[in-house]
């Protein structure tokens, strides 16, 4: 019996902290689209900022993981993590940052909605997922939740539509990533140690960007006052963020880690209305409903899974 109970209370503890780190990872990745467009607005130069603020995230994670004595290796395999799941990150972001002056921070949130599905039907198709109806449905009600905001912007006219169409190519560079960093991860290797690499590879996939086309812009970002706060504060998140991201992917996989986006859909839409005074896309409610449904279906599926057969 105490057994049986055990067995139950570790799939659900399990469950509780991957929740609790999908809401707060979700909640950093919208607040960091808020954080670029105040920086765009304060006048500083786009990509160089992103490029700045993700090196800064690494050294933090890595003095974290120095801090906490985690092995620091370095070799061909971490360097082939860093190189690639760095680019499949800052790739995306890149492109986020540079378009959310055209479409908006409440629209960019919408494009991480979509990575959920993307993500599922690979991880499927490469058997790192079973078929199960309970986590199907959870794909889809989410997914449904980030269609339902993205029809409403759609309807309103973002008065950007090629702005519009490159930002919803970014769902797929996501997936890629979500896979990518599961298949390839290095054997040992600390989420807080890889995570500091990963921001070093997409610190230096936007170096020769950056310097193309924003060439000799760095001093601006150490001689205005407001845009270095401006960087301190997306340093942070940056750290905050892609720890807990490592962390949640290594607890609950790629198809769980993908859901992120629809909680940053929904906070990113609320902080973008309340805190930046863009317009409330209608069905607001409604589409926050299907992504908390999606996500606790989604969240039954994995503990039926990890559930022992009796």
């Amino acid at each position: 019996m105490s057994k049986a109970t055990s067995a139950h209370k570790h799939p659900d503890r399990a469950g509780l902290r991957a929740l609790g780190c999908l809401l707060l990872v979700g909640t950093f990745l919208a607040l960091s689209l808020t954080v670029a467009k105040l920086a765009d607005g304060a006048g500083a130069p786009r990509l160089t900022f992103l490029m700045v603020a993700m090196a800064g995230a690494g050294a933090v994670l890595l003095g974290i993981a120095a801090a906490r004595q985690h092995p620091l290796v370095v070799n061909r395999r971490t360097l082939e993590y860093a190189a690639v799941a760095g680019a499949l990150l800052a790739l995306p972001n890149a492109l986020a940052f540079v378009a959310v002056r055209h479409v908006g921070a409440g629209f960019i949130s919408l494009s991480f909605a979509f990575p959920i599905l993307i993500t599922w039907l690979l991880a499927v198709c490469l058997n790192l997922e079973r078929l199960r109806l309970l986590r199907l449905l959870g794909v889809l009600l989410g997914l449904a939740g980030g269609l339902v905001l993205a029809a409403a912007k759609a309807d309103g006219g973002s008065g950007a539509p090629g702005w519009a169409l490159l930002v919803m190519a970014m769902p797929l560079v996501l997936a890629l990533g979500n896979i990518y960093r599961t298949l390839r991860w290095p054997e040992g290797g600390s989420p807080v140690f890889l995570a500091a690499l990963m921001m070093f590879g997409a610190a230096a996939t936007l170096l020769p960007l950056s310097q193309a086309l924003e060439p000799g812009q760095l001093p601006r970002l150490f001689t205005d006052a407001g845009v270095l706060r401006l960087l301190a504060v997306e340093t942070t998140v940056f750290s905050v963020l892609y720890l807990f991201y490592f962390v949640l992917q290594k607890l609950a996989g790629p198809v769980y880690l993908s859901q992120i986006g629809a909680v940053a859909a929904v906070v990113g839409t609320l902080i973008a209305v309340l805190g930046l005074g863009e317009a409330p896309p209608p069905n607001l409610g409604l589409a926050a409903l299907l992504v908390v449904g999606g996500s606790l279906l989604f969240q039954r599926g994995a503990r039926a899974a990890a559930r022992p057969a009796t």
